[in-house]
C-alpha cells in the first residue's frame, strides 16, 4: 500500500481523505496546510504518493506542484480540485501532474486514482 502525503488547506477535506486512506489500507505519512508546508514535507519524507489541493494560501497547488516535479521528475502527484477550475487544471496538467479528484470525494474515485499510480 502507498505512503500518502495530503496537502490541503482544508482540515475536513484532509480528515476525509485520511479517513478513506487508511480504511482501505495507504499509510499517511503526514499532512500539509499549504504548498509550501507541502514541499518541505515532501523533500523530508518521500512520500509514494501526493495530494495536493490547487486552491491553497501562501503556495497555491500549482506553483508547489512545479516545486515537487523540480525536486523529483518521477513523484505521483494528485491534484484536487472543486468545480470550475479548468483553466488551473490545464496549469496542472503541463506542470506534470499525474491525476485529478473532484471535490466532493468519491471514495472509489480516489482508491481508483491511487491503486493506478502505485
Amino acid at each position: 500500500m502507498a505512503k500518502i502525503l495530503i496537502v490541503d488547506d482544508s482540515r475536513t477535506s484532509r480528515k476525509m481523505l485520511r479517513n478513506i486512506l487508511e480504511s482501505n489500507g495507504h499509510e499517511i505519512v503526514d499532512e500539509a496546510v499549504n504548498g509550501q508546508d507541502g514541499v518541505q514535507k515532501f523533500q523530508s519524507l518521500k512520500p509514494d504518493v501526493v495530494t495536493l489541493d490547487i486552491t491553497m494560501p501562501v503556495v497555491d497547488g500549482v506553483e508547489a506542484l512545479k516545486m515537487i516535479k523540480a525536486l523529483d521528475g518521477n513523484s505521483k502527484v494528485v491534484m484536487v480540485t472543486a468545480a470550475g477550475q479548468k483553466n488551473k487544471m490545464i496549469d496542472c496538467i503541463k506542470a506534470g501532474a499525474n491525476e485529478f479528484l473532484t471535490k466532493p470525494f468519491d471514495q472509489q474515485e480516489i482508491l481508483d486514482v491511487i491503486a493506478k499510480l502505485v
